[in-house]
């Protein structure tokens, strides 16, 4: 699959992982991406153990992403290569109790490869302490 633009990586990703295809999901990140996820305190080195995060991740009861698209934002650094960020939210059961948790992102991708996530940052949007 190539990508005109970023956005349809992001895109791609949010309808794969809603799916709950972690197989599909896995595909765009390429063989040596890195991913800081969501809801584990270590940062993920290989491509079998970034399918095994989602693999996992998936299976909660309700789980899906939304994406708050008037909070993405795109920068690019050259034709091909560009990052995107922003905020989506994980939403999934947790003890029968349906959660939303915001949090934001951050994607570097390169849209000339065909598995475009080269980087993955996603943290939990931080409780305002004011």
């Amino acid at each position: 699959m190539s990508f005109k633009n970023p956005e349809e990586v992001l895109f791609q990703w949010v309808s794969r992982v809603c799916n709950g295809n972690a197989d599909a999901t896995r595909t765009l990140y390429n063989d040596d991406a890195i991913l800081v996820p969501t809801f584990s305190p270590h940062t993920v080195h290989s491509i079998e153990d970034i399918h095994e995060y989602f693999r996992q991740l998936v299976t909660r009861e309700g789980f899906g992403v939304r994406l708050h698209n008037k909070a993405l934002s795109v920068q690019s650094m050259s034709k091909t290569l560009h990052t995107l960020s922003g905020i989506y939210s994980f939403e999934f059961e947790v003890d029968q109790v349906f959660l939303s948790f915001p949090s934001r992102f951050t994607f570097v991708v390169d849209i000339s490869k065909e598995k475009p996530i080269l980087h993955h940052h996603s943290s939990q949007v931080p409780r305002n302490l004011s």
